[in-house]
C-alpha cells in the first residue's frame, strides 16, 4: 500500500532571499540533521544571467534502523538523488528527490517548494509532499514502513526549527537583509556585469544547497506545491500550519496530512460546499485518521444533511410548545476547558409523555437542533478563548429516574437518537457527566451502551448519590460559580424543570405516524435508483428559449453517467405518474425511463451536453442554458467499467470495483429547477435562489471563480 504525506503550508515571516541564505547554511553538513552524512554534486547548471541555478546531488543518509535489518539488506547507508531548481527571477525553489538504494524494492518520491507568499512579498511559504511504496523488502515490509514513517515525521517537525536556527545565526552576524536578484544592466561595464553575475550565481548556490537539506531531512520523502495563506472555505486554498494550530489544535504531521488530503478530495468531488475543517477533523478522529473510512461516513452524513435540510434547522424549524415546556434540557455557560455546557435533567423528564404527544421524529429533530446549536457555540468559544474548542460537555442529572423511563417506545426513541447522532456528529461530545445515578440506571445502561461508540464511552463519568460533590467530582470540571442550583450550586439554571406531560396533549398512533412521515418527507430532494440497463430520467419542458436548467445531485451508491438530451416532441410519460417524472416521489427512490426504445439519437432526440462520469460519493451542481424550446431529458445511467483496449477484457481493478456495486444498482439524490435567464446568477450561485441544500457546515463559497470548478458539464 502506498503511504502518502501532504504538509500544510509553513509560513516564514522573512523574505525569500533571506530564507535561502539561511537554507544554504545547512550544507555540506548540518548538526541538526544527524542522518544526513554527505553529498556529492552530480550535475549543475547556471544561466548566463544567474537567475536559474539547477543542481543535482547524490546524498548519503545514515538511517536509524536495527543493525540486524541493515545486515540483512547488506547496506550501511542509503543514497538519494536530489534535484534543486532555483529561479531567482520568480523567487521559487523546487526540490525533487527519490531513492537510489533499493529502487527496485522501495519507491520514495519527495517534492518540496519554497515560494513567495501570495499576499505578502516579504514572507516565504514552504510546502512538501511525499509518497512511500514498499514493493518488497526481504519479508520486512511492515517494519521498514514503520521505520520510514517514524523517521520522516520526526524530521518534518525539525524542518522549521532548522531554518529558524540559521536565521538567528545570520541575525547574530548582522545579516538581516539579502538583496533580490536583478538582471545585469546592458549599459554597465563588463566588470560591473561580471560582478553582478558572480553575486547572482553565489546566491543561486545558496538556494539549492538549502533546498537539498529540506528534502533530505526525511527518509520517506515528500512532495509540495506553492502556497497561499489559507482563507477558510475557498476551494483552491491551502491550509496554513499556524491556522491549524490556532483553530484545529496540535496535530501530528501525519494527522495534518490526512486532513489536507481528505479536504482536497472533498474540494474535487463536492464542488463549492465542503464542510468546515473542524467538522472534517471530527470524522477523521472518529475513524482513527483512516481516510477511506472517514470519507465514507462523511459522504453519507453530507447526503443525509442535504436530504433532510439539517443545515437550516435552526432557522426554519420552531420546536413545538410541548418541547419548550417539558423538555428538561438547555445550554448553561461552559466548563473549565471552555467547552459549551449542556444540562439535561433526564430524571425529571416525562419521556413517555413526550413520545406520546410528539412522536419519535419530532424528538429526534429537536435533538438535532441542539447539536447544531452546539456546533455554533463551539465556534464562538474558539474565538472567545483563543484556542480550538470542537466539542461540548453534557451534564445529565438522573435524580428521579425510574421504571417509567424504561417504557419500550421511549427507549426505542432514545436508541434511534443515539444512532443518528453517532453517525452525523462524531467527536462532538467532549465529556459526559452522569450525576445521581439511581439503582435502575444499570438497566438503562445495559440497553443503550451497545449503541455507543467505544471512544464516546470513554468520555463518560458516572456518579452515584452525592459522590459528585467529593474529590474528583463536579468541581474538577466546572467552576463553582456556575454549578446549577439544583445540584447545590449558587448559579440559577434556566433549564425547564420538566414534569408530567398532560394526557390531553397525547395524540393517537395514526396522528403520530402521519406527523413522523411529514417531518422526514419535507425535502426538496428526490431519490432514484439506477440499474444496469434501466437509467432514471426526468422530463423538463421549456417554453421560453434561454431559460436556465439547474441541477444539484449526489451519487449515493455506485458510479453513474449523467446526460442531458433535447427533443422537439414529448416522450411517453409513465402511466403511474400522470404528472411526469418531475412530480414528488417517495423517499425510498424510484426509477423512470422516458426515452422510447424505438427512438434514435440524432433523429428523435439529441445530446446537448457531453456525458459526465460521476463516482460514488461525488456531488455535482451545474446548469444549462437552453437554446431551443421543447423537452429536455435529464438522465442518470449506470456506468459500466470499460474493457481493456488491447484485449477487450475487463481490467482487474475494474472487476474488483464492479463487485462492490451489488446487483448493479446505483442510487442518486437530486434536485432540479428552471430559472429565467434574467434571474440567473451563474451556475453555482444560481442554486442559492432555488434553495439548494448547500451545507452550512462550510463557509460561503459563491464567488464566480469557484463556479468554474463545478462539474464542467455546461458553460
Amino acid at each position: 500500500m502506498v503511504q502518502k504525506y501532504q504538509s500544510p503550508v509553513r509560513v516564514y515571516k522573512h523574505p525569500f532571499e533571506l530564507i535561502m541564505a539561511a537554507y544554504e547554511r545547512r550544507f555540506p553538513t548540518c548538526p541538526l540533521i544527524p542522518m544526513f552524512v554527505d553529498s556529492d554534486t552530480v550535475n549543475e547548471f547556471k544561466s548566463e544571467d544567474g537567475a536559474i541555478h539547477v543542481i543535482e546531488r547524490r546524498c548519503k543518509l545514515d538511517i536509524d534502523a536495527p543493525r540486524l535489518l541493515k545486515k540483512i539488506a547488506g547496506v550501511d547507508y542509503v543514497y538519494f538523488v536530489q534535484k534543486n531548481s532555483l529561479n531567482s527571477r520568480e523567487r521559487t525553489l523546487h526540490i525533487e528527490a527519490h531513492n537510489e538504494t533499493f529502487s527496485n524494492r522501495v519507491i520514495i518520491n519527495e517534492h518540496c517548494c519554497y515560494t513567495v507568499h501570495p499576499e505578502n512579498e516579504d514572507w516565504t511559504c514552504f510546502e512538501q509532499s511525499a509518497s512511500l511504496d514498499i514493493k518488497s523488502f526481504f519479508g520486512f515490509e511492515s517494519t521498514v514502513e514503520k521505520i520510514a514513517m517514524k523517521q520522516y515525521t520526526s524530521n518534518i517537525k525539525k524542518g522549521k526549527e532548522i531554518i529558524e536556527y540559521y536565521l538567528r545565526q545570520l541575525e547574530e552576524e548582522g545579516i538581516t537583509f539579502v538583496p533580490r536578484w536583478t538582471p545585469p544592466s546592458l549599459a554597465a561595464s563588463s566588470e560591473t556585469s561580471a560582478s553582478c553575475r558572480k553575486q547572482a550565481a553565489s546566491l543561486a548556490v545558496v538556494v539549492p544547497d538549502a533546498a537539498q537539506k529540506e528534502g533530505l531531512s526525511s527518509e520517506a520523502l515528500s512532495n509540495p506545491s506553492g502556497v497561499p495563506e489559507p482563507v477558510v472555505g475557498t476551494p483552491d486554498d491551502k491550509l496554513d500550519a499556524d491556522y491549524i494550530k490556532r483553530y484545529l489544535g496540535d496535530l501530528t504531521p501525519l494527522q495534518e496530512s490526512c486532513l489536507i488530503r481528505l479536504r482536497q478530495w472533498l474540494q474535487e468531488t463536492h464542488k463549492g460546499k465542503i464542510p468546515k475543517d473542524e467538522h472534517i477533523l471530527r470524522f477523521l478522529r472518529a475513524r482513527d485518521f483512516n481516510i477511506d473510512k472517514a470519507r465514507e461516513v462523511m459522504c453519507q452524513s453530507l447526503t443525509w444533511r442535504k436530504q433532510h435540510q439539517v443545515d437550516y434547522i435552526l432557522d426554519t424549524w420552531n420546536p413545538p410548545q410541548v418541547l419548550q415546556d417539558y423538555y428538561a434540557g438547555g445550554w448553561h455557560h461552559h466548563d473549565k476547558d471552555g467547552r459549551p455546557l449542556y444540562v439535561l435533567r433526564l430524571g425529571q423528564m416525562d419521556t413517555k409523555g413526550l413520545v406520546r404527544a410528539l412522536g419519535e421524529e419530532a424528538l429526534l429533530r429537536y435533538v438535532l437542533s441542539i447539536n447544531e446549536e452546539g456546533l455554533r457555540r463551539c465556534e464562538e468559544n474558539t474565538k472567545v478563548f483563543g484556542r480550538p474548542i470542537s466539542s461540548w460537555t453534557c451534564l445529565v442529572d438522573l435524580e428521579g429516574l425510574n421504571m417509567r423511563h424504561l417504557w419500550r417506545p421511549g427507549v426505542k426513541a432514545l436508541l434511534r437518537i443515539i444512532e443518528v447522532v453517532e453517525a452525523n456528529y462524531p467527536e462532538t461530545l467532549g465529556r459526559l457527566l452522569i450525576l445521581r445515578a439511581p439503582r435502575v440506571f444499570p438497566v438503562l445502561w445495559t440497553l443503550v451502551s451497545p449503541f455507543i461508540d467505544d471512544n464516546t464511552r470513554r468520555k463518560f463519568l458516572i456518579y452515584a448519590g452525592n459522590d459528585y460533590q467529593g474529590p474528583g467530582g463536579l468541581l474538577d470540571y466546572i467552576d463553582k460559580e456556575i454549578i446549577p442550583d439544583f445540584l447545590g450550586g449558587e448559579c440559577m439554571c434556566e433549564v425547564p424543570e420538566g414534569g408530567l406531560v398532560p394526557k390531553s396533549l397525547y395524540r393517537t398512533a395514526e396522528e403520530l405516524e402521519n406527523e413522523d412521515l411529514k417531518l422526514w418527507t419535507e425535502t426538496i430532494y428526490q431519490s432514484a435508483s439506477v440499474f444496469k440497463g434501466a437509467p432514471h430520467e426526468i422530463l423538463i419542458q421549456i417554453v421560453d428559449a434561454s431559460s436556465v436548467i439547474t441541477w444539484d445531485f449526489d451519487v449515493c451508491k455506485g458510479d453513474i453517467v449523467f446526460n442531458i438530451y433535447h427533443s422537439k416532441r414529448s416522450p411517453q410519460l409513465p402511466k403511474k405518474d400522470s404528472l411526469g417524472a418531475h412530480s414528488i416521489t417517495s423517499p425510498g427512490g424510484n426509477n423512470v425511463q422516458l426515452i422510447d426504445r424505438v427512438w434514435q439519437l440524432g433523429r428523435d432526440y439529441s445530446m446537448v451536453e457531453s456525458p459526465l462520469i460521476c463516482k460514488e460519493g461525488e456531488s455535482v451542481q451545474n446548469s444549462h442554458l437552453s437554446r431551443w424550446p421543447g423537452f429536455y431529458i435529464l438522465q442518470w445511467k449506470f456506468h459500466s467499467m470499460p474493457a481493456c483496449a488491447t484485449t477487450n477484457l475487463p481490467r482487474v481493478d475494474d472487476v474488483l470495483a464492479s463487485l462492490q456495486v451489488s446487483s448493479h444498482k446505483c442510487k442518486v439524490m437530486y434536485y432540479t429547477e428552471v430559472i429565467g435567464s434574467e434571474d440567473f446568477r451563474g451556475s453555482m450561485t444560481s442554486l442559492e435562489s432555488s434553495h439548494s441544500g448547500f451545507s452550512q457546515l462550510s463557509a460561503a463559497t459563491t464567488s464566480s471563480s469557484q463556479s468554474h470548478s463545478s462539474s464542467m458539464i455546461s458553460r
